[in-house]
């Protein structure tokens, strides 16, 4: 999936760093002073606002560890990571899965979201839109992601669909060729687009894929360099432990978890509301799993829909063939890094 969570609302400064010939130490001590750098996928916005709030609570500080965040460049973060220009990044289970598939150097190591935040959306004022099997013959304002009509298709088909409609790639442009008529629907992240729309008055009517049978997924990840996390073992659990209890504060006080994504970023926002609200509904829906904990992950969840994916036929190996056999998808995560 192409990183598309907020449009970009300010220039972010971008930091001064170098992102090659970043060899990894080990927990010997030659590593242990050097910053972890952790790749976002798009500018600031309430999918990060854990890794936010560690930073602002002195979470990161408290472990002993200099963390610093690589803004957004163009090159996504599961190559950043993959290739160990950057320790940690901010990734989602549909791209980890095409990256890992690939022959990618990442392994997950914490789901931030438990669930799709994404859905399809048509503008709330289309009569004619009212579920998805209405989509066929229309027009998807899309992003280019591996996958991602193959999803589309299946929750239109799900509901009695044909699954057959027109894709432009737009990006972040999707959401205005929506508004504008010139789309009939895209996949905006509820939580961020969804409200954005809310509040300019323009609001959106959702589909959830689950609800029409579709596999249910780990929309938001943070994954690691694999020879990083086992070089360095013990500066991951902190790391890890840290962006843990940055979520879990979101979690359970939304309210001071945004104010800190805010302090953390001025002028990144043009709306508290927006930040608030985001914030709020990912400590209601997204951010706990049904035990109530943040973070852990399950096979059952990685097999459903990565499984879905292979069974495309649109995912390919290192040498760039489609690939059919299924993994061992409990190599492609860990939980070892959180507490319970």
């Amino acid at each position: 999936m192409l990183p598309r969570a907020l449009r970009p609302l300010a220039v972010v400064a971008v930091l001064a760093l170098a992102l090659t010939g970043c060899a990894a130490t080990g927990d010997d001590g030659s590593g242990s002073g050097a910053p972890i750098r952790v790749a976002l996928d798009w500018t600031p916005n309430t999918n990060h606002i854990g890794l936010f709030a560690a930073q602002q609570a002195g979470y990161f500080r408290d472990a002993g560890l200099d963390v610093e965040f690589l803004p957004y460049n163009q090159s996504s973060p599961d190559t950043l990571v993959g290739s160990g220009a950057a320790d940690f990044g901010i990734s989602f289970q549909d791209s980890f899965t095409f990256s890992r598939a690939a022959g990618a150097d990442i392994t997950s190591v914490m789901a931030i979201l438990q669930h799709w935040a994404t859905e399809i959306a048509v503008r709330a004022d289309r009569a004619d839109l009212q579920r998805p099997r209405d989509l066929d013959g229309r027009v998807y304002a899309g992003f280019g992601g591996p996958g991602e009509n193959q999803k589309m298709q299946a929750v239109i088909r799900a509901d009695g669909g044909r699954g057959e409609f027109r894709t432009e790639v737009l990006s972040t442009a999707a959401y205005e060729a929506l508004y504008s008529g010139q789309a009939d629907f895209t996949e905006p992240f509820v939580n961020v687009e969804g409200i954005e729309a809310q509040l300019r008055g323009e609001p959106l009517r959702t589909f959830r894929y689950t609800d029409y049978g579709f596999p249910d997924a780990y929309n938001v990840l943070l994954i690691g360099n694999s020879t990083w996390l086992g070089q360095n073992p013990e500066r991951a659990r902190a790391f890890v432990g840290a962006v843990q209890r940055g979520y879990a504060l979101a979690a359970q006080d939304p309210a001071a978890a945004a104010r800190m994504l805010a302090e953390a970023n001025p002028g990144a926002f043009t709306s508290d509301e927006l930040v608030d609200r985001g914030a709020q509904m990912l400590a209601r829906d997204f951010l706990r799993d049904p035990q109530g904990r943040v973070g852990f992950q399950t096979p059952q969840q990685w097999a459903g829909f990565s499984g879905f994916l292979y069974d495309t036929g649109t995912v390919t190996g290192p040498d760039g063939a489609p690939v059919r056999q299924k993994p061992d998808f409990t190599t492609w995560f860990t939980n070892d890094y959180l507490t319970p």
